[in-house]
C-alpha cells in the first residue's frame, strides 16, 4: 500500500482521534484499562508510519477535558500509563528524530505527568523530523473560549481594535498557531463525530472514519487512510471546474 501512494500528495498534518480502547478490552472480557495499555503499539505504529511517509505534523487526541469525568480508577490508570509511555518511548522518539509537543492544559495533569512531559519535550526539542503533538487535557471549545478571552482582554485594554479581529487573528490566539491545519483527520472505532477536537482547525479537513478499534490500528491502516485522502478533490468552497482550471 505504501508504495502505491503519491509522494507528492502526502498530507503535511494528520490528526487522529484514537477511539475504541474500552470496546476492544470489553470484547476480550477485560476491563477498559486493558485496552488503554494495549494501545501503545498502535501509537508507535502510527508515529513510525507517519514518519515513513514524510508527514510533518501528527496530532493525537490523547485525553480530552471531558475525559476527566470518567471513573477515577480509569483516569488514574491513564495518567500512570502516560508517565510510563513517555519514559519508555523517548529513546524511540530520539532515534526517529521526532519532536514532542503539547496542546492542552498541562496544569491540570498530575505533577509527575507534568514533569515527564516537560522533560520529554525538552529532550526532543532539537529534533527536526516529525512533530508529534499530543492533545492532552484538551478540547476545541475550551481552546476557542480561551482565545476569545485573550482577544477580549486586549480590546478592553485598548491594545486591539474590534475591527482588527479577523480569522487570522483568532487563529493566532489558538494553541495550534504554530502548526498548519490538518489536511486529514482519522477516527477509529466506527464513531462518526469529531468529539470537540480541533473545532476551528478542522474546517476544511478531510474526514476518514474506520471501523478498526484503536488497539488494532497499524501502519497499513494509516496508509489506507492516506490513499483514500489522495482520491478526494479538495475544493475549499470552489467548484470542481475551478480547481482543475
Amino acid at each position: 500500500m505504501k508504495e502505491e501512494l503519491d509522494k507528492e500528495r502526502i498530507p503535511n498534518h494528520i490528526a487522529v482521534i484514537m477511539d475504541g480502547n474500552g470496546r476492544w478490552a470489553q470484547g476480550k472480557g477485560a476491563k477498559r484499562v486493558f485496552g488503554h495499555r494495549n494501545a501503545i503499539t498502535a501509537v508507535r505504529e502510527t508515529i513510525t508510519g507517519a514518519n515513513d511517509l514524510g508527514v510533518k505534523y501528527l496530532t493525537l487526541y490523547t485525553f480530552s477535558t471531558e475525559n476527566w469525568s470518567r471513573p477515577k480508577f480509569e483516569v488514574n490508570a491513564i495518567m500512570e500509563l502516560l508517565v510510563k509511555t513517555l519514559t519508555d518511548q523517548v529513546p524511540n522518539l530520539m532515534k526517529d528524530n521526532v519532536k514532542l509537543t503539547l496542546i492542552g492544559d498541562i496544569n491540570t495533569l498530575p505533577k509527575r505527568g507534568q514533569a515527564k512531559l516537560k522533560e520529554a519535550m525538552e529532550v526532543t526539542s532539537g529534533n527536526t523530523g516529525l512533530t508529534l503533538i499530543l492533545a492532552l487535557s484538551y478540547s476545541g471549545r475550551w481552546e476557542i473560549t480561551n482565545s476569545i478571552k485573550d482577544i477580549a482582554k486586549k480590546v478592553a485594554d485598548k491594545e486591539l481594535d474590534v475591527e482588527a479581529i479577523t480569522e487570522d487573528l483568532i487563529a493566532a490566539h489558538l494553541l495550534t498557531k504554530d502548526y498548519p491545519d490538518p489536511e486529514l483527520l482519522i477516527r477509529t472505532s466506527g464513531e462518526l463525530r469529531i468529539s470537540n477536537f480541533l473545532l476551528w482547525q478542522l474546517a476544511y479537513t478531510e474526514l476518514y472514519f474506520t471501523e478498526v478499534l484503536w488497539p488494532d490500528f497499524r501502519k497499513e491502516h494509516l496508509f489506507e487512510a492516506v490513499s483514500d485522502y489522495q482520491n478526494r478533490e479538495r475544493r475549499f468552497g470552489k467548484t470542481g471546474a475551478q480547481i482543475k482550471s
